[in-house]
């Protein structure tokens, strides 16, 4: 059994630069996973569930944003919009589509974010996802504060959910080689990204199945 399809692994997550630079400079970016696969999207494309699984209750958009004593949900209105945002996504001219969003306070001092899943719009085949920290610029534009899941990773995203201790989770789908159909992903895991000084611990859980 590999060290990837193990119960469960985690990276601590040391804020390096990407690449990738916004217009605001560096992006950081979490250390991709091991497990390598080819950037395919040829393939029946898989219905990307629209419904955002949220462990912290969803405020509704025309509501005030309240003080909490940690990490709460805000409207989505009060936070930065993805679809302004730059995001470092190779998508070859076609556009951005953003597929999941949540909007949160994450520790609780007033600083508010996104946390946005977007792939590029392709008519075929199933485009993979990378995950987004939006929050607003110095210049009080949004822009991706970090990287959580690289599109390069192959990765879908199919719910995100932020917990009351600041903890980001997402449940995934993804391909444990590239003989596997991009239909049909035979890889379901959860990924939580747990605070750790000025990043985030990363640990991927899977179902006893795919041990």
């Amino acid at each position: 059994m590999s060290s990837r399809r193990g119960m469960e692994s985690a990276h601590v997550a040391q804020l390096a630069a990407r690449p990738d630079e916004s217009p605001d400079g560096p992006v950081p970016a979490l250390p991709a996973h091991t497990r390598t696969r080819p950037y395919h999207w040829i393939g029946t494309a898989a219905v990307l569930a629209a419904v955002v699984g949220t462990v912290l209750a969803v405020t509704p958009a025309g509501a005030t944003v309240t003080t909490a004593n940690g990490p709460h949900a805000v409207p989505a209105a009060a936070a930065p919009d993805p679809a302004l945002a730059h995001l470092p996504l190779d998508c070859a001219g076609l556009p951005v589509k953003i597929s999941q969003s949540f909007s949160a306070d994450l520790t609780g001092n007033g600083t508010v974010a996104t946390i946005a899943a977007a792939h590029c719009d392709s008519p075929n085949g199933t485009p993979p996802d990378g995950l987004f920290v939006i929050e607003k610029g110095q210049d009080g534009r949004p822009r991706v504060a970090l990287v959580l899941i690289r599109d390069a990773e192959a990765l879908t995203v199919r719910s995100v959910a932020v917990r009351s201790d600041g903890s980001i989770s997402a449940r995934v789908d993804g391909y444990s080689s590239p003989d596997v159909p991009r239909c049909c992903a035979d890889l379901h895991e959860t990924y939580t990204w747990t605070p750790h000084g000025s990043g985030y611990v990363r640990t991927i859980s899977v179902p006893l199945s795919q041990a």
